[in-house]
């Protein structure tokens, strides 16, 4: 009886979940589609939002906007404090079309019942960092070991935490984990709350202003815990409107080529900084030796399908999930490959 009770518990929000989505697709599709909605995590630690990557861009250029324009269909970028959590929810309720995510936001809402193809990559191996108080003589995660850490739990710092863990033989028991969003968490490590945190690069502005020490990232870790975003689409939107998901891939095209032109790095940098409302120095920071060329390549190719397998595998080796997720089967690259051969200087299809 405490196991099936258990099972209940588990099984029901998840039902739930689902139940919702079935419920809202239909009158959600009905008739002729007078507005796009794509979510976005909010990274912005000011009063504009940003999700950073190919989201800043596209939402500064207006490419999406001018695509559609024409036909008279608007654009709602909807950005979310609460990040993957809180972005799934709202495509299960049937609020949103698209969101880009980080990969464990994707994963968590595809093991959990959501109906979405994933249709773009939009970054590989993105850096994360350990951020430690100064002077606390944590350098490296053995010394971090039974230390007070903040991850924003559900998101893809999480998973890139057990990833980096594991690449030591931890587990996240072996330490006194905290559930803080980044800017919480950040607050907590300059007023001393706790001993380190790990997220992006948000925590050079902390280093900037002496506040943290930044010791180990990723990068240092061999890559173990780096991350990767995706863009995913509402299976009901894709498989009803495939017409307006072409032309949203190959209007995405453009903003991907000017972000892979190395040329154009200081110009992503100030424009981020300038939304996210951190200084420019902490972009220039983790920016400084990363190839934009390979970083923000779009293809669902091999080696992309390859890394988030393995992180949908960790994912439910940590019990992160409870169903396992084949991305194979989850990718729909047609979109993007059709945009890709029809692009310019494009990589080649995914496939």
């Amino acid at each position: 009886m405490a196991r099936a009770a258990l099972l209940s518990r588990f099984y029901r929000p998840l039902f739930a979940l689902s139940l919702a989505a079935m419920l809202v697709s239909e009158p959600a599709w009905a008739g002729a589609v007078k507005e796009i909605r794509i979510a976005v995590p909010d990274i912005g630690a000011g009063t504009t939002p940003s999700g950073a990557g190919v989201m800043d861009v596209l939402h500064e250029q207006k490419l999406f906007e001018k695509e559609f324009e024409k036909d008279g269909i608007k654009i709602r970028w909807d950005y979310f404090k609460g990040a993957g959590p809180a972005i799934n929810e709202a495509l299960a309720n049937g609020q949103e079309d698209f969101a880009y995510l980080g990969d464990l936001a994707a994963i968590v809402g595809k093991a959990n019942g959501l109906d979405t193809r994933l249709l773009s990559a939009t970054q590989r191996d993105i850096k994360l960092y350990l951020a430690v108080q100064p002077g606390s003589g944590i350098t490296s995660l053995e010394t971090l070991k039974g230390k007070r850490v903040a991850i924003f739990r559900g998101t893809a710092t999480q998973l890139s935490f057990v990833s980096a863990l594991a690449s030591k033989g931890f587990k996240e028991s072996d330490f006194k984990v905290i559930n803080l969003d980044y800017n919480a968490a950040n607050a907590a490590l300059a007023a001393k709350q706790i001993d380190a945190t790990w997220s992006g690069a948000g925590v050079f502005a902390l280093k900037a202003r002496g506040l943290a020490d930044v010791p180990v990232s990723t990068a240092d870790l061999g890559g173990a815990g780096s991350v990767q975003t995706v863009l995913v689409g509402s299976g009901a939107f894709v498989d009803q409107h495939p017409e307006l998901v072409a032309r949203l891939l190959k209007a995405q095209q453009p903003a991907v080529t000017w972000l892979r032109n190395e040329a154009n790095k200081q110009a992503y940098i100030d424009l981020v900084s300038r939304l996210a409302g951190y200084p420019s120095v902490i972009f220039a920071s983790d920016a400084a030796d990363q190839s934009f060329a390979s970083g923000f390549d779009p293809r669902l190719d091999a080696s992309f399908v390859s890394n988030l397998q393995r992180s949908a595998d960790q994912a439910l080796q940590a019990k992160l999930i409870r169903k396992a997720v084949d991305v194979k089967t989850w990718a729909e690259p047609r979109f993007l490959d059709a945009a890709l051969q029809s692009t310019d200087n494009a990589p080649q299809a995914s496939r």
